[in-house]
């Protein structure tokens, strides 16, 4: 098994995790009163995420790999796990909005408006380019810009009028 299938390997085992935390998480927010906010654009997302990992399986599984990009993105997995902590059941992968809740302003939310956008981001490029796959890189990096160009627009007016969608 080379390094790579097995980075990619842990990617897939991560992101399969959270799935089953986001959907556990928005089922008992759905269950004190939360609403969900841009259900239509979620299969977009999930596609996109889907089809990355699978280009990466494809095209990486067997490539070398370039350790600067491959450190930067363990290093953001601590980032990624601050934002899970700080907001702990109200995280999920959808808009869910719990009214009357207060927005979280604390933890990278004191700095940044969506620093898991940030990660996510980063994790989109960096991922493909420590496995030499820079076109990837950029094909997915153009896609996610434009999924959570959609995300935010959806995102905003809830976050405006209610707690911080998790």
């Amino acid at each position: 098994m080379s390094a790579a299938s097995i980075i990619l390997a842990l990617v897939t085992m991560q992101r399969l995790g959270e799935l089953v935390l986001a959907r556990r998480n928005t089922q008992r927010l759905l269950a004190r009163g939360a609403v969900e906010v841009g259900a239509g654009h979620y299969p977009l997302l999930v596609a996109m995420h889907a089809a990355w990992l699978i280009a990466l399986w494809i095209n990486g599984y067997d490539q070398p790999v370039d350790l600067i990009p491959l450190i930067v993105f363990i290093g953001l997995q601590g980032l990624r796990c601050w934002v899970l902590a700080t907001l702990g059941p109200r995280w999920t992968t959808r808009i869910i909005v719990l009214p009357g809740a207060p927005l979280v302003t604390h933890g990278p939310y004191r700095y940044i408006a969506h620093p898991n956008y940030v990660v996510v981001a980063a994790e989109i490029a960096l991922l493909p380019l420590a496995l030499h796959l820079p076109l990837l890189a950029l094909i997915f990096s153009a896609l996610n810009a434009v999924v959570l160009a959609i995300r935010i627009r959806a995102e905003q007016p809830a976050l405006a009028t209610s707690g911080r969608p998790a």
